[in-house]
C-alpha cells in the first residue's frame, strides 16, 4: 500500500544568495516540508559548504546531480544562488514544472523574467518572489490603514532603506548595474507598486560616492511620480549599524511613520477626528529575535508559500504584482 506524505517535498538551488543561509534555515524548521538537500553547482562552493559545521549546513544532503532536484517527490525549489544566476535557474526550475521560491531580485534580463511568469502561467505553477517584507505586521497595517482612506488622499511616500556591506558582497552586487539599489530596492518597491501602482516617471541618481570596489554604486536616490503624489526610495551602503531603516506615507488627512522598520516596533500616526490626533501602533514584529539572526523575515513568507502550493491560501501578490516590481526596479536603474 503506498504511503501518504501530507509534507510538501522542497529542495534548494545555489547558496550564494546573502539571504540564502537564512531561508534554507527556514526550510529545514518548517514543519510542512520534507526537505530533500541542495544543490550547488560551484564544486568548490559545494566542498566548502560540507565542511561547515554550524547550522544549517551541518543539517543538509548536498546533492552532487542537479537532475536530483527534479525529482517527481520535489514540489518547490529555492533559488537562491547569486543573483547573476539565479534567473538562469529559476528558469530552468519552472521548465522541470517545480514550483519556485526565487530570492530578491529577479535578475536584469527582463524578456527572460517575463518567461518565467509565462511558464508559471502557463503550467499552474507558483512564482514567488523573496521580498521580506509581504508579510511584515508593520508593513501590513501601513498599507492597511493607508488603503481605508483613513488619512486622506496620499501625495507623498519616502523610504529609506540603507545598509552595511563590505567585501565580497560588494563584488557579488556590482556585476548589476545599479550596485546596492538593485540589490535592496525591491523590498520596498513591492510595497511602493502595491500601495500607488505603477509610476508614471522615475528620476534616478545611482552615484558611486566611498566605496573603492570597482563598478560598485553605493550611494542612491531614486523619484516616483504619480498621478497627484510623488515617491522616494534612498539606499547606501555604509550606513552604521543600527540601520535606521524607515517607511513614511503622507496624505491629506494624515500621516503614517514606521521607523526603524527592523525590527519595527510602533508606527506614529497622526489621524484627526480619532479619539486622538496622534497615537502609536504596537507593531514588535519579530523583535525578540532581530539581531540573533534574521531567519525571522522569511518564516510566515514561506509557510505561506507552502500552504499556497498545497492549495490552503491563494497568493498574496499576483504574477502580475510580481512583473511591475521588477519593472520599476529595472527602471529605476536604466535598465528597462
Amino acid at each position: 500500500m503506498q504511503s501518504f506524505n501530507p509534507k510538501i517535498g522542497v529542495a534548494q538551488i545555489g547558496s550564494k544568495h546573502g539571504h540564502a543561509t537564512s531561508v534554507l534555515s527556514t526550510i529545514l524548521n518548517n514543519p510542512k516540508v520534507d526537505f530533500y538537500g541542495i544543490f550547488e553547482p560551484d564544486i568548490d562552493k559545494r566542498n566548502e559548504l560540507k565542511k561547515n559545521k554550524s547550522f544549517p549546513w551541518n543539517r543538509v544532503n548536498f546533492i552532487e546531480n542537479e537532475d536530483e532536484i527534479y525529482i517527481p517527490e520535489v514540489k518547490a525549489i529555492a533559488s537562491e544562488g547569486s543573483n547573476i544566476e539565479s534567473l538562469n535557474h529559476t528558469k530552468k526550475i519552472l521548465q522541470n514544472g517545480k514550483n519556485v521560491f526565487y530570492d530578491k531580485p529577479a535578475g536584469d534580463n527582463y524578456e527572460k523574467f517575463l518567461e518565467c511568469i509565462n511558464i508559471a502561467k502557463d503550467n499552474d505553477l507558483h512564482l514567488q518572489m523573496g521580498y521580506m517584507f509581504r508579510n511584515h505586521r508593520g508593513f501590513q497595517t501601513l498599507i492597511d490603514i493607508a488603503k481605508s482612506g483613513r488619512i486622506g488622499d496620499i501625495f507623498s511616500v519616502r523610504a529609506h532603506m540603507s545598509t552595511s556591506i563590505l567585501e565580497p558582497m560588494r563584488k557579488q552586487i556590482s556585476d548589476h548595474k545599479g550596485g546596492i539599489f538593485f540589490d535592496l530596492a525591491g523590498h520596498v518597491i513591492d510595497q511602493l507598486v502595491y500601495l500607488m501602482g505603477r509610476p508614471n516617471k522615475i528620476t534616478s541618481f545611482i552615484r558611486k560616492d566611498f566605496t573603492k570596489t570597482p563598478k560598485f554604486y553605493d550611494n542612491c536616490v531614486c523619484v516616483y511620480e504619480f498621478k497627484n503624489a510623488i515617491a522616494t526610495i534612498d539606499i547606501s551602503s555604509a550606513e552604521s549599524p543600527p540601520m535606521a531603516r524607515r517607511f513614511e506615507i503622507y496624505g491629506t488627512n494624515g500621516s503614517l511613520i514606521m521607523e526603524p522598520f527592523e525590527p519595527a516596533q510602533t508606527i506614529r500616526a497622526i489621524i484627526p477626528n480619532e479619539k486622538t490626533n496622534e497615537f502609536y501602533i504596537s507593531i514588535n514584529d519579530y523583535v525578540a529575535s532581530f539581531g540573533i539572526n534574521d531567519t525571522a523575515r522569511y518564516i510566515e513568507g514561506f509557510d505561506r508559500f507552502i500552504d499556497v502550493i498545497s492549495g490552503k491560501l491563494k497568493p498574496d501578490r499576483t504574477l502580475d504584482h510580481e512583473i511591475l516590481v521588477q519593472e520599476t526596479l529595472l527602471r529605476s536603474v536604466s535598465l528597462l
